[in-house]
């Protein structure tokens, strides 16, 4: 017997540190606590509580003037009280340029309207002469041709086209006309006899 081992047994060898072999304070931290009001645990019931303060220290001999102050009887905890009475102040002005009186009315004009009046010739000035009208008249407009292939609103029928005599063949220009054929016609040219061409008639000679 060697030691207090029995035996050939012996204990192996620690893989790590044991954490209760060291002394630590226990859950006592990072917990909220369960009593008093603020940091309270937000997990358990908080039950209702009296607060209690300290008490208020001595006042100053000189924190306030007092009551040495004279307050008059008038004064209220909602105010002054005033007691009824008349108000007495001086005569108003009066503006007598203010509108116009009676005797700036010329009410005579408007007697007929309210009155009843004899019937009566009513006289006017002749009247002017009326100016010329503004507006264009008929042959101001041009109304949409009706009639050719080109209409606005009606059926065209079909119908033959007519130009103007063609110009082919020519060369001169004029700024005051068109294209003039320059080449000369019928009668420029002299008369051809005709018994050159056709069987001569008989004829008497001398």
């Amino acid at each position: 017997m060697q030691g207090p081992w029995v035996g050939t047994w012996r204990p192996h060898p620690r893989r790590g540190p044991i954490l209760a072999e060291f002394n630590t304070p226990g859950p006592k931290y990072l917990i909220p606590g369960t009593t008093g009001h603020p940091g309270h645990d937000p997990t358990r019931q908080r039950a209702p509580a009296y607060s209690f303060r300290g008490t208020k220290s001595t006042s100053a001999e000189n924190c306030s003037p007092g009551p040495r102050y004279f307050i008059h009887s008038s004064i209220t905890n909602t105010g002054k009280y005033v007691p009824p009475a008349a108000h007495v102040t001086g005569r108003y002005k009066t503006k007598i340029s203010v509108t116009p009186g009676p005797s700036d009315y010329t009410t005579e004009p408007a007697d007929k309207h309210v009155y009843h009046t004899a019937p009566s010739q009513t006289m006017v000035f002749r009247p002017k002469d009326a100016k010329g009208s503004q507006t264009p008249g008929p042959g101001s407009y041009s109304l949409p041709r009706i009639l050719g292939p080109r209409t606005v609103y009606t059926r065209a029928e079909p119908c033959y086209s007519m130009r103007w005599k063609s110009q082919y063949h020519t060369y001169l220009w004029t700024s005051t006309s068109l294209l003039l054929l320059q080449t000369p016609g019928p009668a420029a040219f002299a008369k051809v006899d005709l018994d050159f061409y056709k069987p001569k008639a008989p004829k008497y000679t001398m």
